[in-house]
């Protein structure tokens, strides 16, 4: 007989009809965050889970924005230092006078290679 309906309406992996136990849900801890908006985040942890491995923050699925643990006090969005150029880390390592020395150096190791130097008296 190639059409068979046993399965029909039952669904595909489903234990034997009448099945109202589909098994024993673990112990859990529920832990909520809050964002800068006031956006409640719910997680859940294992009880098993020791309290100092369940992180003090998280980034809110809905904002984008850190959300800590205490509802009065969310952690804020740290601000992001701004790109540095080369030049801008030069700048801090050297002093304008050194600038100056090196600048000076340069142009006269160029200047005698292209043999524009001028006789320093």
């Amino acid at each position: 007989m190639a059409g068979s309906n046993a399965i029909r309406g039952a669904r595909v992996g489903s234990g034997p009809m009448g099945e109202m136990d589909h098994g024993v849900r673990a112990e859990r801890t529920k832990v909520s965050y809050w964002d800068a908006l006031g956006n409640e985040t719910v997680r859940y942890f294992s009880a098993d889970v020791p309290e100092e491995e369940i992180p003090e923050q998280i980034d809110s699925p809905s904002t984008g924005l850190p959300a800590g643990r205490e509802k009065e006090n969310p952690p804020l969005l740290a601000k992001n230092e701004p790109y540095k150029t080369h030049l801008a880390y030069v700048k801090e390592r050297r002093t304008p006078e050194e600038a100056e020395e090196l600048l000076e150096a340069a142009l006269q190791k160029l200047r005698e290679r292209r043999g524009t130097a001028k006789a320093s008296a």
